[in-house]
């Protein structure tokens, strides 16, 4: 069935309409100046073609998401893991569903990776679910650049082999691109030279005029006509369009962007001292100073000398009470443990020593505090130990830490704090801690031994590994829903080596 898209009308009039089932051989491709009006097509075009052809919009500014409310277009944000983007890719094929991939707030760098994880999900999906889909790239200069510029090599080379995949080898796919650029001098060549079809707005640059004209077949003293073009206005050319090249002024549109043409209006009346006054007063809603997080003073050897020597000679072994305490008696013991960990892991060089010599330290504080530490043998203290030193407390310890305590048992004694320190970021929403925290909870300075027991717990199924498209380290606790936020510092996945290590 033949589709004609409306776009506008031609100079003489006309209805300036656009083949849709060519389009999806063909491909698209619209350049124009900042302000000529790209967006503005691109909404008609999508507007007019939404109700034909299921639709992916990679949207870098956030202008697009006002299709969610119009058309029913599901707005997909696009901070997640490289996999969970390529998943979510094949099911929007699988289910043929249309959807705005917003990239609003990130770096360029980032967006790269997002667009280039979601196009090789759509581009990667089975056999069965190519159906036809049209792929709208918004300043696709971003996500193909001619040069890699300001953004590493390894983000240009992904994003450029994700576009090249969708305007080269798409069509066998059900997957129709449409790109528009600022300027064609910051397009990949191969990507642009994909398309068979464009329209053409204002451009100043003479290399820009130049390479238009010749797209488009025009002599060169024709060139200059782009320069005069006014906002809205194109030159349209290629099989889904015309056979030769033809003025459009593109019609209107249902939906509106957040960004559109500047509007002057006018400045607040308010005196200097006045508008000094707002400026450098904090408002209602924000805080005068930031409070200062309380500090832990370590205990000094000196003040644990002297306490031991005031305390008086150990008291004898005590015969057990008649009568268990009370439930008040070991709520006060738990607290004064709990306390007595603390102190003990305070101590910047307490991860590096052996356990026995831990061990030792831990009894003599419970004779300071008065408590029964005998009570607590050495198997008991390295659970202690291990739980304290992933920041749970006795008293958090609920059904779920259980499993995940118990979980822990298959794991060697020394990797079982390692365990449950993520298990405890995970539960708590907090980042993933880096290489050299995960060394220091096992007793080690060396980053690497970090990086190791995190290869050794994921390949044995007790973690699950991911790295962001900013490099962070994100860790899922196998049996539970427990998942990190995204780590700040440098990140190890088992398999993949980061392109600074590389470099290295």
């Amino acid at each position: 069935m033949k589709v004609a898209v409306d776009l506008g009308t031609t100079a003489t009039g006309e209805p300036a309409e656009m083949d849709l089932e060519e389009l999806l051989s063909t491909r698209l491709l619209v350049q124009g100046n900042s302000g000529s009006g790209k967006s503005h097509l691109l909404r008609r075009l999508l507007e007019q073609s939404a109700e034909w052809v299921q639709q992916a919009i990679i949207d870098p500014e956030g202008d697009f998401v006002s299709f969610s409310e119009r058309f029913g277009h599901v707005v997909v944000e696009a901070d997640r893991t490289p996999a969970e983007l390529a998943r979510i890719a094949r099911r929007i094929r699988q289910h043929r569903a249309s959807v705005v991939l917003n990239l609003e707030g990130l770096d360029t760098e980032v967006q790269m990776q997002c667009a280039a994880a979601f196009l090789n999900g759509l581009f990667d999906a089975d056999r069965h679910v190519w159906f036809p889909m049209l792929i709208a790239v918004d300043e696709a200069q971003i996500f193909a650049p001619a040069i890699a510029g300001e953004v590493g090599d390894e983000a240009r080379r992904i994003s450029l082999g994700a576009m090249t995949n969708l305007m080269c080898r798409g069509r066998k796919r059900g997957l129709a691109g449409i790109i528009a650029t600022q300027r064609l001098a910051k397009l990949a060549k191969n990507v642009a030279a994909e398309a068979s079809n464009f329209l053409m707005g204002r451009t100043f640059l003479d290399i820009d005029m130049a390479r238009a004209a010749d797209l488009l077949g025009l002599e060169r003293r024709q060139a200059e006509r782009f320069r005069d073009l006014e906002p809205g206005h194109f030159v349209a050319l290629g099989p889904a369009l015309s056979r030769r090249p033809v003025p459009i002024r593109i019609g209107s549109v249902e939906t509106a962007g957040r960004s559109g043409r500047p509007v002057l209006m006018a400045l607040p009346e308010m005196t200097p001292d006045a508008m000094a006054d707002l400026i450098f007063t904090a408002g209602a809603d924000e805080p005068d100073t930031l409070p200062e997080p309380p500090r832990r003073q370590p205990m000094e050897t000196r003040d644990i000398l002297d306490r031991l020597g005031s305390a008086g000679p150990a008291p004898l072994a005590q015969p057990e009470p008649e009568e268990p305490p009370s439930e008040e008696e070991l709520a006060e013991r738990a607290r004064v443990i709990e306390a007595i960990f603390a102190d003990l892991l305070s101590d910047p060089q307490a991860a590096f020593r052996p356990v026995p010599v831990l061990y030792q330290d831990f009894l003599v504080h419970c004779r300071l505090k008065r408590v029964g530490g005998a009570a607590t043998d050495m198997t008991a203290f390295r659970r202690r130990l291990a739980i304290a030193r992933a920041g749970v407390g006795e008293g958090e310890a609920d059904e779920e830490w259980t499993r995940v305590i118990e979980r822990s048992d298959a794991l060697p004694e020394d990797m079982q704090g390692v365990y449950l320190m993520l298990a405890r970021a995970a539960r708590d929403g907090q980042p993933c801690p880096d290489d050299a925290t995960l060394a220091k909870a096992y007793g080690s300075h060396s980053p690497s031994r970090g990086r190791f027991l995190l290869t050794y717990m994921a390949e044995r199924g007790f973690i699950a590994a991911e790295t962001d498209f900013r490099g962070n380290r994100v860790v899922t606790i196998a049996g539970s829903g427990w998942r990190t936020e995204p780590s700040g510092g440098k990140t190890y996945i088992p398999g993949i080596t980061p392109r600074s290590q590389r470099r290295a």
